[in-house]
């Protein structure tokens, strides 16, 4: 047999043919889900057997994301939400539950990068942008959705590798998610037994998001040489630690975060 299933591609077809039902019968909130790592993540659950929604600021690329999803077989629903809005917030969960009647999973993958300065240097304006997107709004997020949340529902938060070293452009958001890491340890003692909450840190991964770091040949050289598989990320392969964690497979795991990095190292 080749052994060449390791690419994204082949990943995903193995998925689309045999596809585990892990998610059967689960409702799953993935926000900023319309492209990227929320996408992709959207994808794998709802493949695996849940109704996703799927949500992001624009309902152009809400819509376009419905029609993705619905001709590959998922059930699917989608809800414009910007996590800084309150009324949107409440909406997406509103919504979800008057569709679905529950909540079974909710991955919080929204985040912003609005700035390249140094930390010293950062204007307040930006700072509070930052935090409220990054941090704020997953624990406003949760606090919507904490009601409707069945037992045995599971959280994933979205961190990053840049949460274990901040530096350089990505100085500031890589605080932000550092935060995550605390985050999902104190959540994970509220909402304990029937909820777990789990994190995942990307490492590397070349979507629209990181579009200033990997599409320069040299940086992107030299980001896979610091990986022990000498490859970037994929978005698959977040959406597949997301779906585990989010599993019953993770049922005896809870405040733990993760790390997808290829290797790269992820001590605080």
């Amino acid at each position: 047999m080749a052994s060449s299933i390791g690419s994204g591609k082949l990943k995903m077809e193995k998925i689309n043919t045999r596809p585990s039902k892990r998610f059967e019968g689960k409702v799953a909130i993935v926000t900023a889900s319309t492209q990227g790592i929320g996408f992709s993540i959207a994808e794998r659950l709802g493949f695996e057997g849940a109704s996703v929604v799927v949500s992001s600021r624009k309902q152009k690329n809400v819509d376009e994301a419905v029609e993705n999803l619905k001709a590959k077989g998922i059930e699917v629903f989608g809800v414009v939400c910007h996590v800084s809005n309150a009324q949107q917030r409440k909406n997406l969960i509103d919504k979800t539950v008057q569709k679905y009647g529950k909540i079974d999973v909710v991955v919080s993958n929204a985040a912003a990068n609005p700035s390249v300065d140094n930390i010293l240097e950062t204007k307040e304006s930006v700072l509070d942008k930052l935090w409220e997107i990054n941090v704020k709004s997953a624990i406003l997020v949760l606090q919507d959705a904490a009601p409707h949340l069945q037992k045995g529902s599971s959280v994933v938060l979205v961190s990053s590798i840049a949460g274990y070293q901040p530096q350089g452009s990505m100085a500031m958001y890589g605080v932000t998610k550092t935060a995550l890491l605390g985050l999902t340890k104190a959540l994970a003692a509220e909402m304990a037994p029937d909820t777990r909450v789990n994190c995942i840190a990307p490492g590397f991964v070349p979507t629209h998001f990181a579009n200033f770091i990997t599409s320069n040949p040299t940086v992107r050289k030299a980001i896979e040489e610091k990986t022990l598989l000498n490859r970037l990320g994929t978005t698959d392969d977040m959406a597949a630690a997301t779906a585990f964690l989010a599993s019953d497979d993770a049922a005896y795991i809870t405040g733990e975060t993760l790390v997808v990095a290829g290797g790269i190292p992820s001590r605080l």
